[in-house]
This record gives C-alpha cells, sequence and structure tokens, in this order.
C-alpha cells in the first residue's frame, strides 16, 4: 500500500528553497515530544526508587524486582510495539502517541493498587502497552521536522527526555512516596499523563511523511514479510540495533538499581536518595545528550561512521567513572563520579536515533524503531535488568551489601566492551552497504 503524503498543515513552515529554516513550530513539537520521552520514562522507572519499600512489603528478591522492572514491562511493549509501529507508517502518528501516553499514564496509576508480585506484574504490563506505542511514532514525526544534516541535534534534545524522565521519576517519585506511600506514588505520577496526551492531540499537526528523504527515494509501504526482510538484511540498522540494545544494559542498570544501590550504601532515607541522586541524573543527562548531538552532527558531517564509532567509545568510556563511583565510600564523591558517568553515556544516544532514522526508508521507519526497540527491551531492559537481579542474589553471601554495586559494575564493563564490538563493526558495513553513498546523495 502506498503511503499517504498529505502536505503539512498550514501553519508550519516549508523548505522549498535550499537556504531556507523550517519554522519555530517544528522546536514546539520536538519539546512535546521530549515531554512525551520524559513522562514515558518517569512512569517506567519510578519503580526504582520504590524498590525498597515494594521488596519489604511483598517481601521479593532482587530477582523479582528485575523481573518487575524489565520482563513485565518488556514483554507486552515489544508486541504491542510492531502493530503500532505498522500502523504509524501509514497513518497519523500524533493521534498514536495521544492515545498511548493516555493509556500507560492510566496503568501506572493501576500499579498503586497491586497486591502482591503478580497483580503488580500486570499493571507493569499495561505500562509496557501503552510506552510500546509512542517510540516509533514519535522518532518518525521528529525524521519528517528536521533535515538530515539536523536530525543527530534533534535527536539529541529528544533523549534529554530521557534524563528529564529519570531525574523526575527519582526526585517526585521519592518525595511522593516519603509524603504518603510507594501506592499514592505511582498513582500521582501517573494521572498527568492524561494532560499530556491532550495537549498533543489538539495542538500537534502530521507532518509530510519523508519530507527530507534523499532525492528518489521509495515512499510505498512494502508489504510485512518484505519490510521485515529489508530490515533485518540491513546491515548498518541491524548493527546500530544491536548495538544500542547491548549499550543501553548499562542505562536500564544505572536508571533502575543505583538508587538500591545507594539505599543499601549509606544510611540515607528514600526520599533524599530520590532527591540526590536524581539531581545527579539530571545534572549529567541533560548536557550529555545535547553535546552528544552537537558533537555527532559535527563529526558526521566529515565522516558518516561516527554515526557508529562515537557511540561505541563512550559506551565503554563511561565504565572507568563508574567504577570510581561504585567503590567510592564518600557521599559526594559517589554522586560526582555518578554524574560523569552518566553524561559520558547519554552522549551516545543521538548518533544511534540519528543512524536508525537514516539508514531506513521513511515508509518503513515505525516498524524499524519497533524492531530496535524489541532488541533494545530484550537485551536491555529484560536481560540486562534481570542479571544484575540474579547477579546480585548469588554473591550476597560472598559480599553482603555491595553485591549489588559489583553485579551493575560486572554487566555495565561486559555492555561496554561488547557494544563497543558491535558499532565498530557497523561502522565497517557502511561503505559496503550503500550507506556512505545514499548518504552522500541525499
Amino acid at each position: 500500500m502506498a503511503s499517504t503524503r498529505a502536505p503539512i498543515t498550514e501553519g508550519v513552515a516549508t523548505d522549498d528553497q535550499p537556504g531556507d529554516q523550517p519554522g519555530a513550530y517544528r522546536w514546539y513539537v520536538l519539546g512535546l515530544l521530549t515531554l512525551t520521552s520524559a513522562f514515558s520514562v518517569a512512569d517506567r522507572l519510578v519503580f526504582g526508587i520504590l524498590v525498597q519499600d515494594i521488596k519489604a512489603e511483598f517481601d521479593l528478591s532482587d530477582l523479582q524486582l528485575g523481573l518487575l522492572g524489565g520482563l513485565a514491562f518488556s514483554l507486552i511493549y515489544v508486541l504491542a510495539g510492531f502493530p503500532a509501529a505498522r500502523i504509524a507508517d501509514r497513518s497519523t502518528r500524533k493521534n498514536i502517541v495521544a492515545a498511548a501516553i493516555a493509556f500507560w499514564s492510566l496503568m501506572t496509576a493501576a500499579c498503586g493498587l497491586a497486591t502482591g508480585f503478580w497483580t503488580l506484574f500486570l499493571a507493569r504490563t499495561g505500562v509496557g502497552v501503552g510506552e510500546g506505542c509512542s517510540g516509533p511514532s514519535s522518532q518518525s514525526v521528529v525524521a519528517d521536522y528536521f533535515t538530515r544534516g539536523e536530525l543527530a541535534k534533534a535527536m539529541g534534545y529528544l533523549t534529554i527526555g530521557a534524563s528529564m524522565g529519570t531525574a523526575g521519576g527519582l526526585i517526585i517519585g521519592g518525595q511522593l512516596a516519603e509524603m504518603f506511600n510507594w501506592r499514592w506514588a505511582f498513582v500521582l505520577m501517573g494521572l498527568p499523563g492524561l494532560l499530556l496526551g491532550a495537549v498533543i492531540y489538539f495542538t500537534v499537526r502530521e507532518p509530510l511523511r519523508g519530507r527530507y528523504a534523499p532525492a528518489g527515494t521509495d515512499m510505498t509501504q512494502l508489504p510485512l514479510g518484505q519490510t521485515i526482510r529489508s530490515l533485518l538484511t540491513n546491515r548498518v540498522f541491524m548493527g546500530l540495533a544491536l548495538g544500542w540494545a547491548v549499550q543501553i544494559m548499562i542505562g536500564y542498570g544505572l536508571a533502575f538499581w543505583m538508587a538500591a544501590v545507594m539505599l543499601r550504601t549509606f544510611p540515607i532515607s528514600t526520599g533524599d536518595v530520590g532527591l540526590y541522586l536524581g539531581f545527579t541524573f539530571f545534572l549529567g543527562g541533560i548536557p550529555g545528550p545535547i553535546l552528544g548531538g552537537y558533537v555527532t552532527q559535527w563529526l558526521t558531517r566529515r565522516d558518516e561512521r561516527w554515526r557508529a564509532w562515537l557511540p561505541g567509545l563512550v559506551s565503554l568510556g563511561c565504565v572507568a567513572p563508574l567504577a570510581l563511583s561504585l567503590t567510592s565510600s564518600d557521599f559526594g564523591a559517589f554522586l560526582g563520579w555518578f554524574g560523569v558517568a552518566y553524561a559520558i553515556y547519554v552522549a551516545s544516544q543521538a548518533g544511534i536515533l540519528s543512524g536508525v532514522q537514516a539508514a531506513v526508508e521513511p515508509a518503513s521507519r515505525g516498524f524499524a524503531v519497533a524492531i530496535a526497540l524489541f532488541f533494545n527491551n530484550l537485551i536491555g531492559q529484560t536481560l540486562g535488568l534481570g542479571v544484575i537481579g540474579a547477579l546480585s542474589d548469588n554473591l550476597a553471601a560472598s559480599y553482603g551489601g555491595p553485591a549489588l554495586a559489583v553485579a551493575v559494575f560486572g554487566v555495565c564493563l561486559a555492555s561496554g566492551v561488547v557494544s563497543l564490538a558491535i558499532f565498530a563493526w557497523t561502522a565497517a558495513q557502511m561503505g559496503p552497504s550503500g550507506y556512505l553513498e545514499k548518504m552522500r546523495g541525499g
């Protein structure tokens, strides 16, 4: 089926002349989608600041907590993401985002009604349904509002949402848990997303699909089987997707487990952990993606392979300051080195996200993101969080309280080494696959 190419609604500037720049409205849209990403991550990872309270009330192991943080969310996330992405490649993407945030917000609130492991597991799967529908559509919309030369910068700003959400989930969730309890923290974190969904539905205009695609790009949506084959045989796309899936084990490990590490290491309350750790995520996570986006944009103008080289280098580069953080007995040094590690880590995201969008045809961008998120959640979140929890349980007899910190560092180190190898391989495929020639032609 051919995709519908409806023009951008009147009021949004176009690029009819080579030197023209799109209007300011695109930044409004990017801002809303960045805020959507923030709500997404906050609702997903507020669980991290509440794990000790939930562990105590339901008498759960670290492995069970890892499953609630990873498998419960990812299982439905990836299943919902594929049909939603297929729809997004031929229909109104902003409506999908609006509906998704409303649904996952309600399911986040429902987590506060849990009576045990399985009811909390089911509520978390509901959060995954909503969030699995929003990511592919959001990234596809951004790619149609910003030129290829600006895409890394735009994706860098979009990535800020993840840092804002991680910080917000910790800070706000920690304070709500201390003021009320962990159940009300879920309820009060979830409900504001309904308002954002309404704002997106009524104010965001659907952009022209494939607006900035290279000349001669095929805008026809291929049959499902052919779409899947074309993506799975696209070495650049698959390399970026798998590299991202492995390296994001670091991101999920830090966002989900660091609050528990602090509570087991220092004599500090849940509210204070949320406050201090949340601000550290914020201070490291805001400049990191922005700088990463600008650096990626500057480097890729010289060589497109930096979309893979840079993520590989920073994925391993963040491990050294992380080691200094996890081995520090001083609270200030712990937070300081962690902030440096996180800032380095998130600088990788602009290159990955912009590379995924550039490597595939506009008519399959949503489905490409869904495949990337499938690996992302299966490996990065489900496997990563589960392995850290299981390692922590197994190491507890030997290491005691520091067992969780040891498990976090071990998984992050392995992730950094493996992802560097995958990204290096991906860069090497850009020439033989025709990717570099295509980009020069765009």
